[in-house]
């Protein structure tokens, strides 16, 4: 077996930074600050910190806690995973089929997305939320 390479210290692992980033991005959805999250889970804001930094690693007990606070499953965390050479990890997922990914990750981490998705599911309504995702679509379908 080949010598696995050892991690530097104080080098996050590209794993722990996108499952980081994950926890930010529906945090930040849901309203959610690093405190509250905190406090949900029996921890300080900055393990918080850490996680979203993908400085200190999630364990499995903590992901699946953090899952179902967030109300996602824990495979969410790993949506969209890139290898070190950059390719997709989807394939080597749980699914038996390949599955397509974001093709922008960046977008789901901008601050427009965040504060469309928020305002989007601020509208109560299930029919004018329905209303509105249907004039985007056509709107999109106008500009191809």
């Amino acid at each position: 077996m080949a010598a696995q390479k050892r991690k530097t210290k104080g080098t996050p692992d590209f794993v722990d930074v996108h499952v980081g980033k994950r926890l930010k991005i529906k945090r930040s959805l849901l309203g959610l600050s690093q405190e509250k999250l905190a406090e949900a889970i029996g921890l300080t804001f900055q393990q918080i910190q850490k996680y979203e930094r993908g400085m200190n690693r999630v364990s499995a007990g903590r992901l699946y806690e953090l899952s179902r606070i967030l109300e996602v499953p824990v495979t969410y965390f790993y949506e969209g995973l890139k290898s070190t050479n950059g390719t997709s990890q989807a394939q080597y997922g749980l699914s038996d089929n390949k599955q397509e990914g974001f093709k922008n990750d960046d977008v789901m981490q901008s601050k427009e997305t965040l504060d469309l998705v928020r305002t989007y599911y601020a509208i109560k309504d299930p029919e004018m939320r329905k209303d509105i995702m249907k004039f985007i679509k056509s709107m999109a379908e106008r500009t191809k």
